[in-house]
C-alpha cells in the first residue's frame, strides 16, 4: 500500500528537471507572445474599445437628436392644431356673417315686396273706389233721371218746375 501511495505521489509531485524545462518554455512563450502577439491583440482591443465608445457617443447624439425632433414635432403639431382651431373659428365666423347677410337681404327683399304689394293694393283700391264712384254717380243719374221723368210726366208739373228754377236763377 505504501508502494501505491508512493506511485501516486510520484505522479502528483513533479521532478526538478520537469519544473526547470516547464519554466523555460513558459518564459520563452511569454516573451514570444509579448514580442509578437501582445501588441496586435492590445491594438485590436483598443480599436474595438474605441469603436464601442464612438458607437455609444453616436447613440447618445442620436438619442438627443431624436428627443429634439420629437420636441420639434410636438411643437409643430401644437401649432398645426392652433392653426386648425383658428381656421375653424374664422370659417364659423364667415358662415355666421354670410347667414346674417342673407337674412338681412331677405328682410330687405321681403320689405320691398310688402311695400310693392301695399302700393299695388292702394292703387287698385283707388282704382276700385274711382270705378265705384263712377258707377254710383251713373246709378244716381239714372235714378235721378227716372225720378225727374216721373215727376215731370205731366205738363203742369213741368211748368211749375220751370218757373221755380227761373225764380232761383234770378235770385242768385
Amino acid at each position: 500500500m505504501l508502494f501505491k501511495l508512493q506511485k501516486i505521489m510520484d505522479l502528483i509531485t513533479p521532478s526538478t528537471g520537469l519544473l526547470f524545462w516547464t519554466g523555460i518554455v513558459f518564459v520563452s512563450l511569454l516573451f514570444i507572445i509579448g514580442k509578437f502577439a501582445l501588441k496586435p491583440i492590445l491594438s485590436a482591443v483598443n480599436e474595438r474599445e474605441k469603436h464601442i465608445s464612438e458607437a455609444l457617443e453616436m447613440a447618445e447624439k442620436t438619442k438627443a437628436e431624436m428627443q429634439a425632433l420629437k420636441a420639434e414635432n410636438d411643437q409643430i403639431l401644437k401649432e398645426a392644431r392652433a392653426e386648425r382651431d383658428q381656421i375653424l373659428k374664422e370659417a364659423k365666423e364667415a358662415a355666421t356673417g354670410m347667414v346674417e347677410d342673407a337674412k338681412g337681404k331677405a328682410k330687405e327683399e321681403a320689405a320691398k315686396i310688402v311695400e310693392s304689394a301695399r302700393q299695388t293694393i292702394n292703387s287698385e283700391k283707388a282704382a276700385a273706389m274711382a270705378e265705384l264712384k263712377n258707377h254710383v254717380a251713373s246709378l244716381s243719374l239714372e235714378i235721378a233721371e227716372k225720378v225727374v221723368r216721373q215727376e215731370l210726366s205731366s205738363d203742369d208739373k213741368q211748368k211749375a218746375l220751370a218757373s221755380q228754377l227761373a225764380g232761383e236763377i234770378k235770385m242768385n
